[in-house]
């Protein structure tokens, strides 16, 4: 493989092509990746599949015929993304699976939808500041629960943010410049802004089958936006693993402050390399702060990376 065309199909990767893009373009990758994960699968050995998705997301050397080498890395980052997917799908499925649900269209009767609705949605799927007093009283009674994820994950929500944690997070910004990569629809910028944050939300676009994104989230990818905007503070809500942009965040001089919001499972979203290797921060998990994401079942995290001081 040449530069031109590795430079060319490297760019299109970025552009974060769905799972049957990526499998329609590369049908032999994607045949390994269902081999690998089949086995794993069947062996039932959770912890392998952690280790086949670290393995894949190791860079190979630089060693051997240029041409050969560039194949074989763009083979190794397409089959990285395939198997990230597919394990994403694999958590999805088993949600919907968990939910007691065999046959039809997975939904919420009358009593549940109308309780979740006002819980979590100002209208339709426009989520809004959760109150944790009235989750904490009525999530409980609702017995298909384990039904929102599945519902939700499809149109690109992978959580809901309590009042109290946007209040926690508006405080822990201040009157410092904000940015927020990978912002998909915006939600967690237009809750910060309603608390006064000076925030600005960017994301690639790149999930256009999933997300609706407002005009007011701007098209850059996160390099391009650190680097347009050079923020003191960066937010970003569920990066995706593996993702090539993160490390940008830790060699910006400016950015002082980086909250990450997760899962407690690391294989399932960010740059965890990046953010081992770095050494100009230092990491903690904010528990408090956790504990305001939800729903609780999801086990999700707020990860806080504060600049070390010279």
């Amino acid at each position: 493989m040449k530069q031109a065309a590795y430079s060319k199909e490297l760019a299109w990767l970025k552009t974060n092509p769905s799972l049957d893009e990526l499998s329609a373009r590369y049908p032999e990758d994607w045949a390994a990746v269902q081999q690998d994960i089949s086995s794993i699968v069947e062996r039932g050995i959770a912890e392998e599949l952690k280790t086949y998705l670290e393995r894949l997301s190791v860079p190979i050397s630089a060693s051997g015929q240029r041409q050969q080498n560039l194949q074989a890395r763009l083979s190794q980052y397409v089959r990285s993304r395939m198997a990230h997917e597919s394990v994403k799908n694999l958590s999805l499925s088993a949600l919907a699976a968990d939910t007691g649900v065999k046959k039809g269209k997975l939904r919420f009767n009358l009593f549940n939808g109308f309780i979740a609705q006002k819980l979590l949605f100002a209208r339709e799927l426009e989520r809004k500041p959760v109150s944790l007093f009235w989750f904490r009283l009525l999530w409980p009674l609702l017995w298909q629960r384990k039904r929102l994820m599945p519902l939700v994950q499809p149109r690109g929500i992978y959580c809901f943010y309590s009042r109290e944690l946007i209040s926690r997070l508006a405080a822990m910004i201040g009157a410092r410049s904000c940015l927020e990569i990978g912002a998909g629809d915006g939600t967690l910028t237009r809750f910060l802004n309603e608390q006064g944050v000076q925030i600005t939300a960017t994301d690639n676009h790149g999930w256009t089958q999933a997300v609706k994104y407002p005009k007011w989230v701007i098209k850059l990818d996160g390099r391009e936006a650190l680097a347009t905007y050079a923020p003191e503070v960066v937010i970003c809500s569920w990066p995706p693993a593996q993702n090539d942009f993160e490390r940008e965040v830790f060699a910006t001089p400016g950015v002082q402050l980086y909250i990450v919001i997760g899962s407690r499972h690391h294989f399932a979203f960010g740059d965890w390399k990046a953010y081992t290797q770095q050494s100009t921060f230092v990491l903690e998990e904010d528990v408090a702060l956790s504990a305001m994401l939800l729903p609780p079942e999801l086990e999700s995290v707020v990860y806080v990376f504060q600049r070390k001081s010279c």
